[in-house]
């Protein structure tokens, strides 16, 4: 697990890095850009498009692992919004929280102790 949290705080700190340097350079254009790259058809837009799909199963995901509760929801936009980041700073909370068990983190107390 110890493994998997480093893994996790190196997702974070590459993605939130190279963020800053982007919106140092480029501002707040992600959604024209990464929409425009889709719209255009060419291979910048398929990956955003398969990157979004990836998105999309993230928040579900999150919003499922949370039964669908107003919290689960409100994490579930902020798994679209924020992606990776997001998702690693989750993790790692759940790790904490779950005491590392997998099967709890993955499916959430209810499920895992079906």
């Amino acid at each position: 697990m110890n493994a998997f949290r480093v893994f996790l705080v190196l997702i974070l700190l590459i993605v939130g890095l190279y963020t800053f340097v982007v919106l140092n350079d480029y501002g707040l254009t992600l959604f024209s850009v990464f929409f425009g790259d889709i719209a255009a058809m060419a291979w910048p837009g398929q990956f955003n498009l398969d990157f979004f799909c990836m998105l999309l199963l993230s928040a579900l995901w999150t919003a499922w692992r949370n039964e669908f509760a107003p919290a689960g929801l409100g994490l579930a936009v902020l798994a679209l919004l924020f992606g990776a980041p997001f998702l690693a700073v989750y993790l790692l909370i759940l790790s904490v929280r779950t005491g590392g068990d997998p099967r709890v983190m993955l499916l959430g107390a209810s499920r895992a102790a079906r």
